[in-house]
């Protein structure tokens, strides 16, 4: 039978989309504030020499400079004021959640509801300035220690006002994109925090395709290949949207209850677990942390010594499209995939939690061997999920370093872009379905009205 919400919903045309004035003013102000953002990624920083920078740029951009620049939208590779984009608080967020499964108080603020929640946030905050201040710190250090030869010195002036101008800015950079995604996700459409991100991989497509015809048109690819490409992009979009929809439901049994001298039927639910809990988080955190060594080991070797061809070796065999690169890359995304799932979801809480309201899965006694039930079902389907996230981010890898294309076409892009997508798209239908439903109740309280007065 067709619930009320799927008729509403196959009910849905741009007519109720026009009428939805309140959705419309959040998409606007989500479209402008995205467009703040990208002005942003344009603004370079003071005292820096842009010729110099580039030339520099080009000789790390196979590293972890790369990635970050195509998650910032070119604002690593144009140093802009929002370099930092908003890492730091991914990686503030990322720490308080393990600190929040170790330490009892933060355990004990995330259960005490909002104001927990406000307090964690705050901490998240204080952290991310913490963070953000010394990698900016780092970041000026690097800056005017660099030289690119011809062009001469990277920063014109260097010193500790140009140290504390650099410091101020990226951090103040950061601190304001934190605050415009907290603003998207209250005004607009979708998570700010990832609108952003997804914002800075867009960006670079239009020029990432541009440059794959340019290449398919010199004839450093072949035409073959170049579809071939192409299908698999499309593949991968049609695997990400398929399993990140994947559920698996378990039957939740709700007992008769007697209210009165009435008995009701007992109800049954159904527990919704994903195939893939953990999101993006895994594919990130194995990129950045594989590459970090791999920059670093490059940074180190660049001023000769006698290590230097000890550190080339080690940046050969861990170089993008390497097997050992790829082999570490799927055995980091499976860590990631079961650590940040176990953070994410407790089976013992959840067990709990059903125990409380009376609900219960069929054939499994309440409590305990609830919990190790959902922790038995949650481990398979996060094998395959995990499965899952290192094929997508590992296999087009292949092709990528095969074809020497950019990152935008790595299964790490496709993914965050394409689960960005479906989520903002899943929040503009319920807005939809909440307009419609207004409708209907301001429709029956009409009709009631009218009925009142024809009666009186």
């Amino acid at each position: 039978m067709v619930s009320a919400a799927e008729q509403l919903a196959s009910n849905m045309n741009f007519g109720a989309f026009a009428k939805a004035q309140d959705l419309k003013q959040r998409l606007w102000f989500t479209l402008g504030a995205l467009l703040v953002y990208r002005l942003g990624t344009f603004i370079p920083l003071p005292g820096i020499n842009a010729a110099a920078f580039a030339e520099a740029f080009k000789a790390q951009s196979s590293g972890i400079l790369g990635m970050f620049n195509m998650f910032a939208g070119g604002a690593v590779e144009r140093l802009a004021i929002f370099a930092l984009n908003i890492m730091p608080y991914i990686s503030a967020s990322i720490i308080i959640q393990i600190m929040t499964s170790v330490s009892p108080k933060l355990e004990a603020l995330k259960k005490e509801g909002e104001s927990g929640r406000k307090q964690i946030n705050q901490y998240t905050r204080y952290l991310t300035v913490l963070l953000a201040t010394l990698q900016a710190y780092g970041i000026a250090i690097g800056l005017e220690g660099s030289s690119s030869g011809a062009a001469g010195a990277i920063v014109k002036d260097p010193g500790w006002f140009f140290r504390f101008s650099t410091v101020i800015t990226l951090v103040g950079g950061t601190m304001f994109l934190m605050w415009l995604g907290e603003q998207i996700t209250q005004r607009g459409v979708g998570n700010g925090i990832s609108l952003i991100i997804f914002a800075g991989i867009v960006a670079g497509l239009p020029a990432a395709l541009a440059g794959l015809f340019e290449l398919a048109r010199a004839g450093s690819i072949s035409t073959p290949l170049l579809f071939g490409l192409i299908a698999l992009m499309l593949g991968v979009v049609a695997a990400v949207v398929f399993i990140e929809r994947a559920q698996r439901r378990l039957l939740i049994q709700y007992p008769k209850r007697q209210v009165g001298t009435r008995m009701t039927q007992g109800e049954s639910s159904h527990l919704p677990l994903k195939l893939n809990s953990a999101g993006v988080i895994p594919p990130i955190f194995a990129s950045s942390l594989l590459l970090l060594p791999i920059t670093a080991a490059q940074f180190m070797g660049s001023g000769g010594g006698t290590g230097s061809e000890w550190l080339n070796s080690i940046v050969a065999s861990l170089g993008m499209g390497q097997p050992l690169h790829m082999l570490l890359t799927a055995a980091l995304i499976i860590f990631f995939a079961f650590f940040y799932t176990a953070l994410v979801f407790n089976p013992k809480e959840t067990a709990d939690n059903l125990r409380k309201y009376g609900g219960f899965l069929p054939g499994i006694r309440p409590g305990e061997k609830t919990a190790e039930y959902i922790d038995y079902v949650l481990t398979r389907i996060t094998f395959v999920g995990a499965l899952y996230l290192a094929a997508v981010c590992v296999l087009p890898e292949f092709l990528v370093s095969y074809a020497a294309l950019p990152f935008y076409f790595g299964g790490t892009s496709l993914l965050i872009a394409v689960s960005v997508t479906m989520d903002t798209v899943a929040q503009i239908q319920s807005h939809l379905l909440a307009h419609q439903y207004e409708g209907l109740i301001k429709k029956a309280k009409l009709r009631g009205a009218t009925n009142n007065r024809g009666r009186r």
